[in-house]
């Protein structure tokens, strides 16, 4: 699902997170695996951050838009973390150790909660997503918050219109 705030968000569209307000636009997107890092910001405070792969942390850490999420703080780094080795035998959520499952319910209700968020606060405008958002951006409409559909496709020319996109993923609000 895509969605549209009515103005100038600086939010990080790729922040696993979600900001207090809504992010500039995104686009449906499902993702069936994220990596988990536990994290530590200078102060010692922990926390964990979910990224498509490890190749995301690194650009938001670079970019400086990972922090704390306790005291603001932008020095992290991620903490020392147990490896997650299976047993042999271990059949157990095929193979995922309990801590591994924890995880994924728990991201599961997270965006469970983005969507619920996203549908209370947006209009959904279907397929119409691209054409929507380049008339809040360009002026042609008044703002408004939206989400709706977009391909790839669609999202590359978004993108390289200047309209900022992320994906969320949409996970059924059932399971």
């Amino acid at each position: 699902m895509g969605l549209l705030n009515n103005g100038g968000c600086a939010a990080n569209p790729r922040a696993v997170r979600p900001p207090d307000h809504l992010l500039s636009v995104a686009c449906h997107a499902i993702y069936s695996v994220m990596i988990h890092y536990d994290l530590i910001c200078g102060k010692e405070h922990r926390f964990e951050g979910w990224f498509a792969n490890s190749a995301a942390y690194d650009a938001q850490l670079a970019a400086g838009e990972l922090s704390c999420p306790e005291c603001g703080s932008a020095k992290i780094d991620k903490a020392i973390m147990a490896p997650n080795i299976a047993a042999k035998g271990n059949s157990r959520s095929g193979g995922m150790s309990a801590k591994a499952a924890l995880g994924q319910d728990e991201m599961r209700k997270f965006l469970r909660q983005v969507r619920v968020h996203v549908e209370q606060n947006a209009s959904h405008v279907g397929g119409k997503f691209p054409e929507e958002a380049r008339k809040i951006h360009y002026g042609e409409r008044d703002p408004a918050n939206i989400y709706g559909d977009a391909t790839p496709q669609e999202v590359r020319e978004l993108r390289e219109e200047g309209i900022e996109v992320a994906a969320i993923p949409w996970v059924d609000p059932e399971n």
